[in-house]
């Protein structure tokens, strides 16, 4: 995949040299901090990038700070995955704005792209849009997020300060206001079924393979001819499963074992040729035929607990609540378990995180998966995403916590309320709306068109409308959900 092209990055020098300088006590719902400090992104993925277009046709100034050394770095990592989501979904009303105006050649609306594609046909033409570029900074990991002079428990005065943001490099930057679209990709769940690390799990790290491996293509010797457990129940590891079988197919002595949590499959399976979404239906549909012919060997009620290296294997054993065991050896483990949002940056700043998901408790309910699917999460926006910390918003990906409810398309609507809410027009900020085809996804026959111009389509959780996990799926987002 190519590195694409991201203009050019705004250097060292130009950063804001960090800041005190005091002003009145804004008013409720004003954007606190000085107002000559650029708003400060964090992130240039789809929601970063997003942002930064949003934050430009309003005219206020602002800095990407992208940890990578590309724009959509962390889509990058799973390019080979092909989306559920076609372009007309996959696009910021603001961005393609900007992109249109300055003679961009759209996509075919109606295709469904892979992670490469959307890097490379979108996010990195919008980081050279002369409007974005000389605000993006690569290689800005951000390592910390305070406010200037404040920690956490000071309070007199907190709302003039502005937000302090350090950089890997020690760098310090100044801003007015942070929106963290930093993602989740760098911090996927453990393999341990508990939410803790299975015992030896960082022993056998060598061994592990995070969601949506390139089975196919640059990974594909390290899987060849090699046993491998897929552990998971969500559109990645149906994605692994499936590049697996095909690579079977080709190399001798591939075997493969499909280990999840429940009693039977049927969540993974999904509806068939009954599912809204065609593609993820011929997913399920190829996934149960390989388990039945005993292409794929299934083991349910498996609880990842310790993992114990020999040589060039390595045993999974599985407890139940019960305390009834399993084992498995294996060669080659995908641990296609999720993500979680990584909040430790904003650890002096003053969080309002839901106990369960990790999100604001404000979006908790509305996102819940025990309640809700990707379908049918509602709009929402600024009020939704505040903290007791003015002027912080954590959108896209990150802002759902645990869930994997997340869609783009939501994500898009999350970064116009918030920076509609930092511009001061809160009548914008509140008007949250949020429209979907009535599938949630793709139409009937968009799958079916596609899977015979370039087979079955996968995808990355958030697809269309799209997280970054995938499904043979997104997200981390063709589909929803993972």
């Amino acid at each position: 995949m190519s590195s694409g092209c991201c203009g050019p990055a705004t250097t060292a020098e130009q950063a804001v040299p960090v800041t005190t300088a005091e002003r009145t006590v804004p008013a409720t719902g004003a954007t606190p901090g000085p107002d000559h400090l650029p708003v400060a992104v964090i992130g240039a993925g789809p929601a970063g990038l997003a942002a930064a277009a949003h934050l430009a046709e309003r005219g206020l100034d602002f800095l990407v700070l992208e940890a990578g050394s590309r724009v959509g770095a962390s889509i990058a990592q799973w390019g080979h995955v092909r989306t559920f989501s076609p372009w007309k979904y996959d696009i910021d009303a603001a961005a393609r704005r900007l992109l249109d105006a300055h003679g961009w050649t759209a996509p075919d609306p109606e295709w469904l792209p892979t992670g490469s594609e959307i890097v490379e046909q979108y996010l990195a033409p919008l980081a050279a849009h002369p409007a974005i570029a000389p605000h993006l900074r690569l290689n800005a990991k951000v390592t910390g997020i305070s406010r200037a002079g404040y920690d956490r428990v000071r309070t007199a005065g907190r709302e003039r300060a502005p937000f302090l943001i350090r950089l890997a490099d020690g760098q310090e930057i100044a801003a007015r206001a942070v929106v963290d679209a930093s993602g989740t990709w760098t911090t996927p769940n453990v393999l341990g079924a508990s939410g803790l690390p299975a015992y030896g799990e960082a022993e056998a790290a060598a061994f592990v393979d995070h969601a949506l491996p390139d089975v196919l293509g640059a990974d594909r010797d390290r899987y060849a001819g090699r046993h491998t457990l897929v552990v998971g129940a969500g559109h990645s590891a149906a994605t692994t499963l499936l590049a697996l079988a095909a690579l079977a197919d080709e190399a001798p002595g591939t075997r493969i074992t499909w280990a999840i949590r429940g009693g039977n499959a049927t969540r993974t399976y999904g509806g068939g040729a009954a599912d809204a979404l065609p593609a993820r239906g011929a997913l399920g549909t190829r996934l149960r035929a390989l388990v039945e012919s005993g292409r794929i060997t299934l083991l349910t009620g498996f609880f990842a607990h310790a993992l114990t290296v020999d040589g060039e294997t390595v045993t999974v054993v599985s407890r139940d609540p019960s305390g009834e065991e399993q084992k498995v050896v294996t060669e080659r483990i995908v641990a296609a378990t999720g993500y979680r949002p990584d909040h430790s940056i904003a650890g002096e700043l003053r969080l309002d995180l839901d106990a369960i998901l990790g999100s604001t408790r404000a979006l908790a309910p509305l996102i819940d998966p025990n309640h809700h699917s990707c379908g049918t999460v509602p709009a929402h926006g600024a009020d939704e995403l505040a903290h007791p910390e003015p002027g912080y918003y954590a959108v896209g990906v990150k802002s759902y916590g645990r869930a994997p409810t997340f869609l783009l398309a939501t994500g898009y609507e999350q970064v116009r309320s918030v920076v509609a809410a930092l511009a001061g027009d809160w009548e914008a900020a509140r008007d949250v709306q949020l429209e979907l085809p009535e599938t949630g996804v793709c139409s009937s026959g968009l799958a079916e068109a596609q899977e015979a111009r370039v087979g079955l389509a996968t995808g990355v959780s958030g697809g269309l409308l799209a997280a970054p996990l995938p499904l043979a799926t997104a997200t981390a987002g063709g589909a929803c959900c993972g």
